[in-house]
């Protein structure tokens, strides 16, 4: 795999579990609270503008804390990357030993590792390109990728919140409560399945494990929705 491949792929795998991460987030805390309201109201209109309001103020918050989380760790990469730049300048001799053996530890034989290292010290850019990833271990990314998370955040999570909130918009609330429900955790059991592509976990396990999570908000919707009608 080259490395563009290799960064490419990680840049995938990012905004991936952005998406996956997003999606959960939403179908669990939606349906474990508007279940929870739900039960305590037994008002349709109630559980509808609930729904609506968390799906639209969780949404903007979790896109705004991708954002956020996201850039920074691209802003502290790039100070890294400054700093790596200052010492390739100041310190250019005991950086091409540093690259040399790094090349040899990736298992480049010391010949060619040595022709690597001196085409690589002759150009700074190509050097600068090189200790990046070999030495702070950082693909290169752009700028733009920030933005692009928080709004694949955002997306995904008004996506994964409409899962329990949709059959309430079309049936009437007792009828609504199971479809919703079932949709869930048929979503969540599917998100943790779809999840196996990136890892070694066979399917059934991951979904299990999401669709577990998905049952714990649900029982806590209920049990406090169960103790809030019994104060009407």
């Amino acid at each position: 795999m080259t490395k563009y491949e290799h960064s490419r792929n990680t840049s995938i795998g990012s905004k991936v579990r952005e998406v996956i991460f997003g999606m959960e987030d939403g179908m669990v805390s939606t349906l474990g609270a508007i279940t929870g309201i739900a039960i305590g109201s037994e008002d349709h209109y109630t559980v509808i503008l609930s729904g609506t309001v968390i799906i639209a103020v969780e949404s903007v918050s979790m896109a705004i804390g991708s954002y956020i989380s996201n850039r920074s760790e691209y802003e502290i990469n790039q100070g890294r990357i400054e700093e790596e730049k200052e010492e390739i300048r100041d310190f250019a001799g005991q950086e091409k030993k540093e690259l040399l053996q790094m090349f040899i530890r990736d298992g480049w034989p010391e010949g060619i590792a040595g022709e690597m290292t001196e085409t690589a010290s002759r150009d700074p850019d190509l050097m600068l390109r090189e200790m990046t990833y070999r030495e702070l271990l950082l693909a290169g990314k752009s700028d733009s990728i920030v933005f692009q998370k928080s709004l694949l955040m955002f997306i995904s999570y008004i996506i994964g919140g409409l899962f329990p909130l949709i059959a309430y918009l079309i049936l009437p609330i007792r009828n609504a409560m199971p479809v919703s429900i079932a949709l869930t955790m048929i979503g969540l059991f599917v998100i943790g399945s779809l999840t196996t592509k990136y890892s070694k976990v066979e399917w059934y396990k991951a979904g299990v494990r999401v669709l577990l999570l998905g049952l714990i908000a649900l029982a806590i919707g209920f049990v406090i929705g169960e103790l809030a009608s019994g104060y009407k």
